[in-house]
């Protein structure tokens, strides 16, 4: 790594990032049923019918997994609560034992000198909630409300910072009309629905943290730069259509208090009757933006109906997700995400990093270079205004890559899937060398 920490602004947070479903076990600890766990026992939808059944026993070897992100200089763990694992029905009564860990989980990031950075909800669906129509039902928010307020007063008092729900585009978008994961819907009238009502459950969400007397609230949202294949009249337009969709529907409602033309074009027929009226309740008042950050898409005009666009091949580098490589994207984005959106608020890259075929035997060189591009990145943006107040990882350790089961390998510490045994990379020695200076 060319970077220490005095290469950034005083204060500046590196840290990793993990998910609940993806690492905890949902086995264990009386967590209630999710709608990926029936998308996985459907032949297809995963590779080898993979689950997360145990994923990386998180669930019992967290204390461990604690000590790595200490061991390396972390200086913020964001991670995820389980919707079900805290109230297996979706409402009702409390699994005490989910509080439990929850509870033990944060002490044990204080206890290290670690900045507890949680996420309340990262795709795991509670199975009951998803038979009433899940994001597409209009009392989404007021479950969500509740699942709030029953995790934030048991942790609430602790956590450094919070956010609602991870990547929109993801629980809305990727799952409802791509059908990609759960609940793998192809859809445009579910896709419409379900998207407005995460941004009115993610505004309900704030408010009830607003009221437990919590601060340092936020939104995480993932993006990509989008270039258009050709300079033709048609190849914009459907870049600017994604676009719209991927990077700027959520954003909209969240700082403007408006969709952009682009999505209600093939949206608006299919959104809740008053969805205008929702924005107030939108729009609450935030304390930083998050930035999740992959990859570019080329995007050429397609034939067919809305919305007309497909992915052009690039001749760029790719991660073992076939993701372009892409480091300047994270830059334009975050100098435009803030003059265009957050303005002055703080921007967290509140995830990066790249998925390549490690072994315990090989050092991630690979994945040292991207880290080292995209920072650079990070400082280029700065360096334009940006406000940009850090940095974490995607992801601590290897664990469930979801409809792409086991394969994909993010992780800075390596997981071996049949002892667990974990062992840290070159790239997360990289890091520590420098973030613990």
């Amino acid at each position: 790594m060319q970077f220490q920490r005095s290469d950034f602004p005083e204060g500046f947070l590196f840290g990793v990032a993990t998910s609940s479903y993806q690492i905890e076990g949902h086995a264990y600890g009386g967590a209630g049923p999710t709608h990926w766990d029936s998308f996985a026992a459907t032949p297809g939808n995963v590779v080898r019918a993979e689950h997360g059944q145990r994923a990386c026993d998180h669930y019992h070897r967290w204390e461990d997994d604690l000590d790595l992100i200490r061991d390396m200089g972390a200086d913020v763990y964001r991670f995820s609560t389980s919707w079900a694992r805290v109230l297996p029905e979706g409402t009702g009564t409390p699994n005490a034992e989910g509080l439990d860990f929850y509870d033990r989980l944060v002490d044990g990031m204080l206890a290290r000198g670690i900045k507890p950075a949680a996420t309340l909800y990262h795709w795991e669906l509670p199975q009951a909630l998803a038979d009433k129509g899940g994001w597409r039902n209009a009392d989404m928010p007021h479950w969500f409300a509740e699942f709030t307020e029953t995790v934030m007063r048991r942790i609430g008092d602790r956590v450094w910072s919070a956010a609602p729900i991870n990547e929109p585009w993801c629980v809305g978008w990727l799952s409802h009309f791509d059908g990609a994961h759960a609940p793998g819907m192809r859809d445009i009238r579910a896709t419409a629905r379900a998207m407005h009502h995460i941004l009115v459950s993610h505004g309900r969400s704030i408010e009830v943290m607003r009221g437990l007397g919590m601060g340092n609230l936020g939104a995480v949202c993932n993006f990509e730069w989008v270039t258009p294949a050709s300079d033709t009249p048609e190849d914009i337009a459907a870049a600017a259509r994604y676009d719209a969709i991927y990077n700027r529907f959520f954003l909209g409602g969240l700082f403007r208090g408006e969709y952009p033309a682009e999505v209600l074009e093939g949206l608006g027929p299919h959104l809740p009757e008053g969805w205008q009226d929702d924005f107030a309740t939108i729009r609450a008042p935030l304390d930083w933006l998050g930035v999740n950050y992959y990859t570019r898409k080329i995007i050429r005009h397609a034939d067919g109906a809305w919305p007309n666009y497909a992915e052009a091949p690039t001749r760029l580098p790719l991660t073992q997700m076939g993701w372009e490589i892409y480091p300047d994207g994270l830059r334009d984005l975050l100098i435009r995400n803030a003059r265009e959106y957050s303005g002055d608020l703080p921007i967290h890259v509140t995830e990066n990093g790249m998925a390549n075929p490690d072994t315990p035997d090989a050092p991630d060189t690979a994945r040292i270079d991207y880290l080292d591009a995209h920072l650079a990145a990070v400082q280029e943006a700065i360096a334009a205004g940006a406000p940009v107040a850090g940095y974490y990882c995607w992801s601590l350790m290897d664990n469930y890559e979801w409809s792409l089961g086991y394969e994909k390998r993010f992780g800075l510490v390596h997981v071996d899937f049949d002892s667990l045994a974990r062992t840290p990379k070159a790239s997360y020695q990289a890091l520590a060398r420098w973030w613990r200076d």
